[in-house]
């Protein structure tokens, strides 16, 4: 029993600063948040597949444009309390240089987590990974999705520039997106 709890724990919750030991080049920065300097960013890895909705989808495809993007499940309670600043966040900058992509993890089906995109107004595409095969994708020692939920910021060239390893508000989610989207 207190070996489920521990998972449940560590699966869907607060994250903390990441270590990784060694140079790993990140920038710890507040609330758990790490950040690379444009020099030494790593680039992300494939990231494609089919949506929640079906359609094909491959966050490649957005170079040029901020990605943002967030490792969700329906199952997730701090999931649920972030969704509407990322949709507010979202509809906000879109046409604006900012991408918004989910990756809907550990769902059995596609049933919940449509219908929690639903409910919460989000209208962004999101990858279907019911078993976690797109965050194994992530190189060790770089920022990667650790937990449930998790929030990259992708920068124009495709590098991992931020992550955050617990729920964000609208406030915090703007202080990792915008000093990206300045960048030249």
């Amino acid at each position: 029993m207190a070996a489920v709890a521990a998972l449940t724990v560590s699966a869907c919750g607060k994250g903390g600063i990441s270590g990784g030991g060694g140079d790993t080049n990140f920038i710890t920065g507040n609330n758990g948040i790490d950040t690379v300097p444009a020099g030494k960013r790593a680039a992300v890895p494939d990231l494609s597949g089919k949506t929640v909705d079906g359609r094909s989808l491959d966050v490649a495809d957005y170079r040029g444009k901020v990605v943002v993007l967030n490792v969700w499940g329906s199952w997730c309670g701090p999931c649920r309390e972030e969704a509407k600043y990322f949709a507010q966040v979202s509809k906000r900058y879109e046409g604006k240089g900012v991408q918004f992509v989910g990756i809907n993890t550990r769902d059995a089906s596609t049933i919940p987590a449509l219908a929690f995109e639903k409910a919460r107004g989000i209208t962004y595409p999101s990858l279907y990974d019911p078993t976690g095969r797109l965050m194994l994708r992530f190189k060790k020692g770089t920022l990667n999705p650790q937990l449930v939920p998790s929030t990259l910021i992708i920068d124009r060239h495709g590098r991992i520039a931020a992550r955050a390893l617990e729920p964000l508000d609208d406030t915090t989610l703007l202080k990792m997106v915008k000093p990206v989207l300045a960048e030249k």
